[in-house]
């Protein structure tokens, strides 16, 4: 009888822990010409909290590679609330990574979005351009705001 209690318990714990959500989240990318050979390959987004609260600080952290050296440039940034461009920045690259940049590398971002912002899904769509403007990688990829967290 024990062991059936037991069981029940663990059975619970995880059905519990399946519920939570989650602090990180690993998010599934899509370059924008699925074709292109672009030069720096992206190999995963990392959000952090996911979903993000308005009004707290939000990490986006890019993997990425590239067999070039990337002395200088820029990441272009799109954000699109269902089909509504809501936000748009330029940044420049060596804010987000040490440059120069080679090999395998993270773009981390931290931004903080107002308190007033809806609730639902959101879509970046970022340029990575090199010295020259030359596009050496374009993703898209996804993002969740919940709802006002408590403090």
């Amino acid at each position: 009888m024990a062991s059936k209690q037991s069981i029940l318990v663990l059975a619970a714990a995880v059905a519990c822990l399946l519920l939570l959500p989650a602090a990180t989240a690993a998010t599934s990318v899509e370059y924008c010409n699925k074709g292109k050979q672009y030069p720096v390959k992206v190999s995963g987004v990392e959000i952090s909290p996911d979903p993000v609260q308005p009004g707290k600080a939000a990490t986006f952290k890019i993997s990425a590679s590239t067999d070039k050296s990337i002395e200088k440039g820029k990441l272009t940034i799109d954000v699109k609330y269902f089909f509504f461009y809501v936000h748009s920045e330029t940044r420049d690259i060596c804010g987000e990574t040490t440059c120069p940049a080679s090999g395998e590398f993270v773009l981390s971002h931290e931004q903080t979005l107002p308190s007033f912002t809806p609730p639902g899904s959101y879509t970046i769509t970022m340029k990575i351009l090199g010295d020259n403007n030359e596009e050496l990688s374009c993703i898209s990829f996804g993002f969740s705001i919940g709802f006002v967290a408590s403090s």
